[in-house]
């Protein structure tokens, strides 16, 4: 027996797993380290009980350290043989799942301009893995991979085009996670998983993919993961004027901006009260209504763009904490598009049914899981050493 080992790493969590090694990787142990910080906490779920465990002060480098020192008697002397990390953005170097190597590790250092919030982190958590499991095959599996295809009107930005060729372009996120769905609806709906998918990736990052023959054509997100949908704490698609506005006129830097548009903007922004969407679902207050509404506005005018790139729509998936959790936000989403086809069991809806619509376009609720696609990278990768 042997092992895998998967690190997702966000800006202040670390999610991961341990899979037992086969052709199909078998989801032994999870958990995560978060509120990374002076008060950072442990929670892992084994085959015998859930631990939880205050870690008090931790970075991102010590987390890994902290969950190898857990998960370490549950190995009973088994080797991993293969650890796999998610990397939101490989830019337009790397378009599939890569050996970690110093020379690839240094070109993912020179990309964190393009991902500020994730790409330092999982670059601490990488140099972490590498010290705690020295000679352990590392592998990358990265977000902007499932978009690599997109045709140039769906890669492109309507600027200079020696920028498009510096690597100024969509390139597309949460690639992972709909590689999963694709997967999973190949599994469980074979008739429709060829079809004309619309995912919606609903979470405190949100953002959507059309999706043919289990291909991306077009993404919400685009050159960073802070365009399309507004989300939790990042607003979304954003008037360019608006930044140099806030420069020229508020003469707010650089770092102001990328605070304003990443960390105080979205959810958070408009309602002056939470990025979570639990909360706002409960409040009273107008902003928290407002902000509620925008947020269901825009992915209905995404799920419009979507099906006017596919020329139709089949199915239209929702995925992720809120996607799966939260029938306000679906029904908000769902009523005013019958004229595309897609109606809804409201009864089902409320209960988190698996699949909950009434018409010609099928609408399901599927949880994602961006372990088991790094889990399975690590596998093919391992496989091939051998």
């Amino acid at each position: 027996m042997s092992f895998y080992f998967t690190l997702n790493t966000g800006s202040s969590s670390v999610k991961f797993a341990l899979y037992k090694a086969q052709a199909e990787p078998d989801l032994f142990i999870s958990g995560i380290v978060e509120r990374l910080g002076p008060s950072a906490r442990l929670k892992m779920q084994t085959p015998g009980e859930d631990i939880v465990r205050e870690l008090g002060t931790v970075d991102h480098a010590s987390a890994v350290v902290a969950i190898f020192a857990k998960v370490e008697p549950y190995l009973q002397g088994q080797p991993v043989v293969g650890i796999g990390h998610r990397i939101v953005h490989g830019g337009n170097a790397f378009f599939k799942p890569t050996e970690l190597t110093s020379e690839v590790v240094q070109k993912l250092e020179q990309m964190i301009p393009l991902a500020p919030l994730h790409q330092p982190y999982s670059l601490a958590t990488i140099r972490a893995a590498k010290q705690v499991f020295p000679g352990v095959l590392q592998i990358g599996c990265f977000d902007t991979s499932f978009h690599a295809g997109h045709t140039f009107p769906n890669d492109a930005f309507a600027i200079p085009r020696h920028f498009y060729e510096e690597g100024v372009r969509r390139y597309g996120f949460h690639g992972l996670s709909f590689d999963y769905i694709c997967s999973e609806m190949r599994r469980e709906h074979p008739d429709v998983a060829n079809g004309r998918l619309v995912i919606a990736h609903l979470g405190n990052g949100a953002s959507m993919c059309a999706v043919e023959e289990g291909r991306s054509i077009n993404a919400s997100t685009s050159f960073s993961a802070v365009d399309g949908l507004a989300m939790g704490t990042r607003c979304g698609r954003l008037d360019p004027g608006v930044m140099l506005y806030l420069m020229q006129e508020k003469e707010l830097s650089a770092a102001e901006i990328e605070s304003i548009i990443y960390r105080r903007s979205g959810l958070l922004g408009l309602s002056e009260e939470s990025s979570d969407m639990r909360v706002l679902e409960h409040s009273e207050e107008l902003f928290s209504k407002q902000a509620i509404n925008y947020y269901c506005y825009q992915i209905r005018r995404e799920v419009g763009a979507m099906a006017a790139t596919l020329e139709g729509i089949d199915a239209l998936i929702f995925s992720a904490g809120i996607g799966e959790n939260s029938a306000r936000v679906r029904s908000s989403v769902c009523e005013p598009l019958e004229f595309l086809g897609i109606t809804i069991d409201q009864e089902k809806n409320k209960a988190n049914a698996p699949e909950i619509g009434t018409g010609p376009v099928r609408v399901f609720i599927m949880p994602t899981n961006e372990e088991q696609v790094i889990a399975r990278a690590v596998a093919q990768a391992c496989n091939k050493t051998q």
